[in-house]
């Protein structure tokens, strides 16, 4: 059977691959230190789950949502932006529930990008809008940026990656992979400047927003400039923070125009998202949350400051930049010692990620993903989520392995 061009080209997930070869070294008996999830390792919510038990009791928890999802539910989610962002929507914006974050953008996407339209991507990115945007047949446009400029990139660079074909610009804060998230000095230089590019949708992707474990909160670009909102796209989901990861509730608020074509297109894939799901999330009380995520951000900034010490005590703390939300580090091997055991001559700029990354889990065990794929040559992902006991042990391992 001769498969379609447009799935030829979709790369597998380096993320789910490296997971999945961690897991199976696991279940031969080696001890593994997993430190590619993108996931909590708490229970879910309380709240979530009472109202899930609550709402089997209920008819309409198995039978067809609304393809947008049910009305009280987007009104809420409406409110919790409003709310939690301290802003005012505008009176013509709407919600969409999808079957969790992924879908949402996917979702988003389709409804704005045609074949030969490109979208602004900042790197390091989230690896799966590239290939989104590829799905659809549009082309990234990548502007790059390290940790010497704290991955924020200039309005400079950005300008010059946008063109007459730039149909959105996606921002994502907090950031995976970084884990570092946008001041509000460069929010507020950014919805300044793309004020003179008023036909380009700006999407916001905010699934890490409860997630940041130093202060100060995230900060948006639609917050000092709110006249931003009428094409802003924002996107949450409680996948991240209530450690619901399967049970796939995404969402976005946007304008109707966004909200009605995204209704169309989800009405003819997926249809409404999981009704039970839904229910409970309307009857459970979102005031309680931040009591919830309180030992979560207290677990995810001990293991930063494990991280930051062991790294100071081996004169290697110069290979990270500090992350303050989400799961996320990135770990830069091109100055590690280990990386002259790679490198043919210093005029070697070969990407070794890769080879970094599996050397370190079959020699060591510790699981780690490389950022090729995430934008970020030799370099790697590393999830803070472990408990503490076992992070710290992996990031001894790790240590070892990178003085060579």
């Amino acid at each position: 059977m001769k498969l379609s061009s447009r799935v030829e080209t979709i790369s597998e997930s380096v993320t789910l691959k490296l997971n999945a070869k961690a897991i199976e070294l696991s279940e031969s008996g080696r001890q593994i230190y997993n430190l590619t999830a993108g996931q909590l390792p708490f229970r879910p919510y309380t709240g979530v789950v009472k109202s899930l038990v609550k709402d089997t009791e209920n008819l309409k928890s198995f039978q067809y949502a609304p393809v947008p999802g049910f009305p009280a539910l987007r009104k809420k989610f409406l409110d919790k932006i409003e709310i939690t962002r301290k802003i005012n929507l505008p009176e013509d914006f709407d919600c969409v529930i999808s079957n969790g974050g992924k879908h949402s953008i996917f979702n988003i996407l389709a409804a704005l990008i045609n074949p030969g339209d490109e979208v602004v991507l900042i790197a390091p990115y989230w690896v799966s809008y590239p290939e989104m945007i590829k799905l659809l047949g549009g082309t990234a446009k990548v502007v790059k940026t390290t940790m010497f400029d704290n991955f924020h990139p200039s309005m400079e660079a950005l300008k010059e990656a946008i063109t007459d074909k730039t149909k959105a610009i996606i921002i994502n804060s907090p950031s995976n992979p970084s884990g570092t998230q946008y001041s509000a000095e460069w929010m507020d230089h950014f919805g300044a400047f793309i004020k003179d590019y008023p036909e380009i949708a700006l999407i916001s992707d905010e699934i890490y927003f409860d997630l940041n474990y130093y202060d100060p909160a995230p900060t948006f670009f639609y917050q000092s400039h709110p006249e931003l909102l009428p094409r802003t796209i924002i996107c949450d989901g409680i996948s991240k923070s209530l450690a619901c990861t399967g049970l796939r509730i995404g969402y976005f608020v946007a304008s109707k125009e966004i909200t009605k074509a995204v209704t169309r297109f989800q009405g003819h894939t997926t249809s409404g998202a999981n009704s039970l799901v839904q229910s409970a999330l309307i009857d459970m009380d979102f005031d309680q949350i931040e009591n919830y995520l309180r030992p979560i951000k207290s677990h995810l900034r001990e293991n930063a400051e494990v991280l930051k010490d062991t790294l100071r005590k081996a004169n290697l703390s110069h290979l990270w930049y500090q992350s303050v939300s989400a799961f996320y580090f990135l770990l830069d091997f091109s100055r590690a010692p280990i990386m002259d055991k790679y490198r043919k001559d210093e005029n070697d700029m070969h990407d070794y990620a890769a080879d970094i990354c599996q050397d370190l889990l079959e020699n060591y065990g510790v699981a780690t993903v490389p950022s090729t794929d995430f934008g970020l040559p030799n370099s790697a992902r590393i999830s803070l989520v472990l408990e503490k006991e076992p992070f710290s042990k992996a990031m001894d391992k790790l240590i070892d392995f990178l003085q060579g």
